[in-house]
């Protein structure tokens, strides 16, 4: 038997307001089961990729000051940058993902991160190394996306074990 579910009738108005949602739809729950499992794995590996960003530095910590060039305190620039620009950029990207799509919003915040981290890999200066962290730090908003994007797209009776898969993501990415 097929049962169509629209998941926002669920929540009441007040907590959605006049939110525009371009992703709202009805999932038919035999039908969509695969296309949601296929969309939960793909965010809980764009989780670890996330939280990998934020951490794949930490190992080097000691030694960016001789591979950069600079001093220990301006070498914590290229921490502090990623999470600087991470927590100014994560409800940024939530409310444009509110507005403009999730999707959208987690592709978008996809490029740079790509972006910034070929320009880590090919820096070999603090001033390249902190604005490829500091385009790293705008993916962070991707782990705020995910986590909203299951609550649009997964059965109601999954998402408690999707957020858990993707929330356990993010400690495997930071090691």
């Amino acid at each position: 038997m097929h049962h169509a579910i629209d998941l926002y009738d669920a929540i009441p108005s007040r907590f959605c307001g006049s939110i525009p949602n371009p992703e709202r739809k009805t999932l038919t729950t035999s039908r969509h089961a695969a296309s949601g499992n296929a969309v939960v794995f793909t965010l809980a590996f764009a989780g670890i990729l996330a939280s990998m960003m934020q951490s794949i530095m930490t190992p080097l910590i000691s030694q960016l000051p001789v591979i950069l060039h600079t001093s220990a305190s301006n070498a914590a620039w290229v921490m502090t940058a990623t999470l600087l620009v991470g927590a100014a950029c994560t409800p940024i990207a939530g409310r444009l993902g509110d507005m403009f799509g999730k999707r959208r919003m987690i592709l978008i915040c996809t490029l740079p991160l790509i972006v910034g981290s070929i320009l880590c890999a090919l820096s070999s200066s603090l001033l390249v190394m902190v604005a490829g962290r500091c385009l790293q730090g705008v993916g962070i908003g991707i782990v705020a996306l995910a986590v909203s994007l299951i609550r649009d797209v997964v059965a109601p009776e999954k998402v408690s074990g999707s957020l858990a898969l993707v929330s356990a993501s993010l400690g495997i990415g930071s090691g």
